[in-house]
């Protein structure tokens, strides 16, 4: 089992150095740099130049990024442009905010995602498989941002029950007031994970219960529950890969619903980065957001290789 994670563990290395080189490759595609917004028009040529060398701008993009890349190894994102702050300060603060939308909406979704997806493989063809399947197709279907705003206008304009956007007092919820701001933007970014673990939940108890074994056990005299704990230990491998992927889409994937709610984290920092060509902190934001794509993945592979002990062959 060590030996499996170590190699898992291993691959990753190519991997994040891979992403990094695709990260700066693709920012440096963005028109412009920094010093088109920071320097008026009419600037002096040479106050451009200034500029440019003080941020490296001036460096052939093989040398920027050999300089970047460098930085990083001794844990230095750099600075940002626009406030001359340590990158690092600004990404895991927001980083933080994010992680308070993306795991309560991670347990929120999974949870419900493999309820309605077993209790529908079990009532195979009957209502509430197709109730189930309907909730878990609308959960997919669905654009998160248009439920974001169906749900800010129908809780609080029209109900007043809860509030609309921010996060109140920030840091990590310890009162209803605070829980109140969590509400409404876990429950929209729960949906998608809801409806995709769902779906596979249920195509893969079906096809655990068309096998043999599942019937021998019946046959042996099994209890109901001691069979359900089987089929269960045969669907989690998948579904725990799916889970891992969707866990990194909530992590680096929710800016459009971090726009809607008006909150502070990865996503609206990243945003911001963009509009403001703020290069250090787009190209940090991106890295750190990608490395912890891959290590989730890296975390499922080995859970997957406990549960399911032929993925280490």
């Amino acid at each position: 089992m060590w030996a499996f994670a170590l190699r898992r563990l291993l691959h990753t290395i190519p991997i994040l150095f891979g992403v990094s080189l695709i990260v700066f490759l693709l920012v440096q595609l963005m028109p412009g740099d920094a010093a088109d917004i920071l320097i008026p028009p009419e600037a002096p040529p040479d106050v451009r130049a200034a500029l440019r060398a003080a941020f490296g701008l001036d460096q052939p993009v093989y040398v920027q990024y050999a300089l970047w890349l460098r930085r990083l190894m001794v844990g230095d994102l750099g600075v940002s442009i626009f406030t001359n702050q340590p990158v690092a300060s600004e990404l895991f603060s927001a980083l933080g905010n994010t992680l308070l939308l993306a795991l309560p909406a991670a347990l929120l979704g999974f949870s419900l995602g493999v309820a309605l997806g077993m209790l529908a493989a079990f009532n195979r063809g009957r209502w509430p498989d197709r109730l189930f399947s309907a909730i878990a197709i609308a959960g997919v279907s669905l654009p998160h941002y248009w439920v974001g705003i169906v749900l800010v206008a129908v809780f609080a304009v029209i109900l007043n029950w809860l509030p609309a956007q921010g996060m109140g007092a920030g840091g990590v919820p310890t009162s209803w007031a605070q829980i109140q701001h969590l509400i409404l933007p876990v429950a929209t970014l729960s949906l998608i994970p809801m409806g995709v673990v769902s779906r596979l939940v249920r195509a893969n108890v079906l096809e655990t219960l068309s096998q043999e074994f599942v019937a021998t056990l019946h046959a042996k005299g099994l209890r109901p529950a001691r069979v359900l704990l089987h089929v269960t230990r045969n669907a989690a491998p998948a579904a725990l890969a799916l889970m891992g992927l969707q866990l990194g889409y909530l992590i680096g994937g929710s800016i459009l619903v971090e726009t809607v709610f008006n909150w502070p984290g990865s996503g609206g920092l990243m945003n911001l980065a963009i509009f403001r060509r703020d290069v250090p902190v787009l190209s940090a934001t991106i890295l750190v957001l990608a490395a912890i794509f891959v290590m989730i993945n890296l975390l499922v592979d080995i859970l997957q290789a406990v549960i399911d002990p032929r993925i280490r062959r």
